[in-house]
């Protein structure tokens, strides 16, 4: 296959190239990904909040042993489920990855659907550094067990308007976080923020489908997903000791094989269910892609390669 490589001696005179490939759920992007990255001498840097932990290969849709060996990948299984991987620490990891493959120079590729982890290092978001306060989580997340989560995030609604605004209150993690730095700081999460770009030339790449079209890959996903063993990779996670409330086994996929295995749902409702929950997170995906701004995007229910790899050449200053 013919590798197309970016010349190193624009190095000295312009910001290191960095291409992010986004999209929400389902869409194609590993495939693309794999694609571009051996055509251009790329490795991949995964922008996805799960697929950090050891463990989650099914329900996460995690790259094979196959795609792994055909480009390399970061940032794929380096924490264990019960492990708490801020963004802070996602970010700082992503950048040292980033600087790694530039050192050596090939093309990152920074892939994924996790909206908030392409920003942290697209945009350079300044993350508050609050530490965990465990005795204070576990009383917010008390609440939301007892009032529901729409409680909580009425809560942070008063102590912090702009904040609650970008946060689904259904994403109880993300709601007790913003909750815990305003009552440990005494200040809103989002008067501690900014952003601060980082020392990259960026080039963004969007993927989109219709929703009829996505929606039926969905359910298609979901179905590989339950007879590739994800009731079975839930089992071995919980018997494994990791709880069942925790962050990564309460995310989608793995709650609903929870609740099968528990006997709540049989095994067609879960995966009936998974297929819902995952289109209504796509919705969310793509609300927040929507208003990220200079992302080139392709509908891809007619995948163009090509188009999209004179992009990158064009891009790298060779076209």
């Amino acid at each position: 296959m013919r590798v197309e490589t970016f010349p190193s001696s624009l190095s000295p005179f312009l910001p290191s190239p960095l291409v992010v490939l986004l999209g929400p759920t389902a869409v194609g992007k590993t495939a693309l990904s794999l694609e571009l990255a051996e055509r251009f001498d790329g490795e991949i840097v995964s922008a996805d909040s799960r697929q950090i932990y050891r463990g989650m290969d099914i329900g996460t849709a995690k790259p094979s042993a196959a795609e792994r060996a055909r480009v390399p990948h970061h940032l794929l299984d380096v924490a264990a489920p019960d492990a708490v991987l801020s963004l802070a620490d996602y970010q700082r990891l992503a950048y040292a990855a980033i600087a790694d493959i530039q050192r050596r120079g090939r093309l990152p590729f920074l892939v994924g659907g996790s909206a908030l982890y392409v920003r942290a290092v697209a945009e350079g978001l300044r993350i508050p550094e609050v530490p965990p306060n465990p005795v204070l989580r576990a009383e917010l997340e008390a609440v939301a067990e007892a009032e529901g989560y729409a409680a909580l995030h009425r809560r942070l609604a008063e102590l912090d308007p702009a904040g609650a605004a970008q946060i689904d209150a259904r994403n109880v993690r993300r709601v007790v976080r913003a909750l815990e730095i305003v009552l440990e700081t005494g200040q809103p999460k989002s008067a501690l923020e900014g952003a601060e770009a980082p020392p990259y030339r960026i080039l963004r790449i969007g993927l989109d489908l219709e929703r009829e079209l996505l929606h039926a890959r969905i359910v298609e996903r979901v179905r590989q997903m339950v007879d590739g063993g994800l009731a079975d990779e839930t089992a071995r996670l919980l018997a494994a000791g990791y709880a069942a409330n925790l962050p990564a086994l309460t995310s989608l996929g793995y709650r609903e094989m929870g609740q099968h295995l528990r006997g709540e749902l049989t095994l067609e409702q879960a995966s009936e269910r998974i297929s819902i929950e995952t289109n209504r997170f796509v919705r969310h995906q793509s609300t927040w892609f929507r208003r990220m701004d200079d992302i080139f995007w392709f509908d891809w229910a007619r995948p163009d390669v090509e188009a999209v790899a004179r992009l990158v050449v064009t891009f790298l200053g060779q076209g």
